[in-house]
């Protein structure tokens, strides 16, 4: 009996973890794309987990990179297509970031609208992108929009085109057409950045520019970076700014000179 229960007890641990891992949106390299359809809206609400509110007194929406997807699962094109259809479904907006033609933001929808409604709230603003959160973002699955789309079909005026640019939802992207945007998001961009460059540098400076994964997820980082390291290894990987190159010990992340 004592083995008997001893077996049950182990399995229900192996069912409980496994669970768990999925759950979170973490599961272990490739084992997701092997054992059935990707669950890219639980993968990216773990992601969101890393993002830090308090860094910015909670004022952004949580944004997540695209490409850090693709850390997780390696199957690209399904995590493009299932994407499209969380756009499709109005559960999730992409965005174009500025320092790279290949940098695309994710938010949840109701996060942005939440985060950009208060922000704007009491401002010469609030009642244009009130119309703009109820008549565009519901449909939203485009990154940008010309004039003539925005007068004809979304019925805004020049001088309310002007609002939108002013209090961040738009941002130019050239003469007669705007990138949809998340107000502030300038910030978010810098130390972004500035931290990928610092966790990038650590791999960069270990021993053959190579360092475990987990090794490196347990390193003190400086104040240069802002965010969680997870966040920011997530990026590099997924990015491939590192080769991700699976070992007996767990995953080693290979700095590569570009």
């Amino acid at each position: 009996m004592s083995r008997k229960r001893t077996l049950i007890s182990d399995a229900f641990k192996a069912k409980t973890r496994r669970f768990t891992e999925n759950t979170f949106g973490k599961p272990p390299c490739g084992e997701a794309d092997q054992d059935g359809p990707l669950d890219i809206k639980s993968s990216l609400e773990y992601l969101m987990t890393l993002f830090p509110r308090k860094v910015f007194n909670d004022s952004l929406p949580r944004i997540v990179m695209k490409h850090q997807l693709y850390s997780l699962h390696s199957a690209k094109t399904l995590v493009d297509r299932q994407l499209n259809l969380l756009r499709e479904q109005g559960e999730v907006i992409i965005f174009q970031l500025g320092f790279d033609a290949d940098a695309f933001g994710l938010v949840f929808t109701s996060d942005y609208k939440e985060k950009t409604l208060a922000g704007i709230a009491g401002t010469e603003c609030q009642e244009t992108v009130e119309k703009f959160m109820n008549k565009v973002v519901p449909s939203c699955t485009d990154l940008s929009f010309n004039k003539d789309r925005m007068l004809k079909e979304f019925h805004f005026t020049d001088s309310e085109i002007t609002q939108l640019v002013k209090c961040g939802v738009l941002t130019v992207r050239d003469a007669g057409s705007w990138w949809l945007s998340v107000p502030n998001a300038g910030k978010f961009t810098k130390y972004f950045m500035q931290g990928r460059k610092a966790v990038l540098n650590m791999v960069k400076k270990a021993k053959y520019g190579e360092v475990l994964k987990n090794e490196l997820e347990g390193r003190r980082t400086t104040s240069q970076v802002k965010f969680p390291i997870k966040y920011h290894i997530y990026d590099i990987m997924g990015a491939e700014l590192v080769e991700s190159i699976p070992t007996t010990s767990g995953t080693m992340l290979r700095y590569v000179d570009t």
